[in-house]
């Protein structure tokens, strides 16, 4: 039987597959490019992932990162553009966030690029459904339609690097978007991460990595997993989406903290220490009516990401926190 890490190397190869589903070539990395001398040092690391164009949310990480002790260094590790549409907020969220270290998710790669062939270059898996996958493409045709006035942001997305290490405190860091080996790969999924078939790559790729933890995103749920190693122990967190609601009955997003002291107080949802270094999610408590009312403006019902997304923007997708931590029971994307 074909395990989850197994048949994601299958999908990702099969570069003629359908729009959304399929993943470019140019998105497969090795791990081992991950050993290389740290672009970052730091004592308090922000991994932002999956902003979405929520400028509400950006404005709400700003203001966590001044409750730190001392400035944390932000990441922002792709698709920190989506619901964006608008030429204003389009160009404010692009230079927000390119005044900070960067790296390009599969959406900033397909709005910039001249090749439409991966659609929205997510690579979904076979268990999400033909109808969230058009969604996602119509939503990317349309933001592309936008970014191509901006031939001077779109310059810079394609500049950006695919993945990143850095070091906080004893331990080296992997910044992806996606999972080791793609910038799409869905191989850092809460499910895959659980699954016991999997278990034996994931070691392969921190001894590949040479990093003692992969902070990533690009699912869009979160999930922290730990890892006991014959070199100590490491850990996986993913931080889901920074810019919109992760659980049930939730509306705040997640980042992802690494630091060499602790989480400011009562912002901490759930974490690890690894070699002494915390390694936390954040909620990210941004003004949901005031991103939701920019989102309607932007995406009135019978829209595709009306259609896709304003139930979990509203309400959180059926999604716990235990889930997170382990409980790999299967959710559609956007429920």
């Amino acid at each position: 039987r074909m395990n989850a890490a197994d048949a994601h190397s299958t999908a990702h190869s099969a570069t003629a597959s359908s729009p959304g589903r399929s993943c470019p070539l140019h998105y497969r990395y090795a791990p081992e490019t991950l050993d290389r001398a740290p672009a970052i040092h730091t004592d308090t690391l922000y991994v932002i992932g999956g902003l979405y164009g929520n400028l509400a949310a950006l404005s709400a990480v700003q203001a966590l990162a001044r409750c730190e002790s001392t400035p944390p260094q932000f990441v922002f590790n792709g698709d920190f553009n989506w619901f964006n549409v608008d030429p204003g907020a389009f160009r404010r969220i692009n230079e927000s966030v390119l005044e900070h270290v960067a790296m390009r998710g599969n959406v900033e790669t397909e709005i910039a690029g001249s090749d439409t062939g991966a659609g929205c270059g997510c690579a979904y898996p076979e268990h999400i459904g033909a109808a969230e996958v058009e969604f996602s493409n119509r939503i990317i045709e349309r933001l592309r339609g936008t970014a191509q006035d901006f031939p001077d942001i779109t310059q810079r997305l394609l500049r950006l690097p695919m993945h990143m290490t850095a070091q906080v405190g004893g331990i080296r860091i992997g910044i992806v978007h996606g999972d080791a080996e793609s910038l799409a790969g869905w191989g850092f999924a809460h499910d895959a991460l659980a699954d016991a078939r999997n278990q034996s790559k994931f070691g392969d790729w921190f001894e590949r990595a040479n990093v003692r933890v992969f902070a990533c995103s690009h699912t869009c749920l979160p999930a922290l997993r730990e890892f006991d190693l014959p070199g100590g122990m490491a850990a996986v967190i993913n931080n889901g989406a920074a810019g919109m609601p992760n659980f049930s009955g939730a509306q705040f997003g997640v980042i992802t903290r690494i630091g060499v002291t602790p989480a400011p107080a009562g912002r901490s949802l759930y974490g690890s220490r690894i070699a002494g270094v915390f390694v936390d999610a954040l909620r990210i408590d941004y003004d949901h009516v005031a991103w939701l009312k920019t989102f309607l403006a932007d995406w009135p019902e019978g829209s595709p990401a009306h259609s896709s997304y304003f139930r979990r923007i509203v309400s959180g997708p059926a999604y716990t926190i235990d889930q997170a931590l382990g409980n790999t029971q299967r959710r559609t994307y956007g429920d």
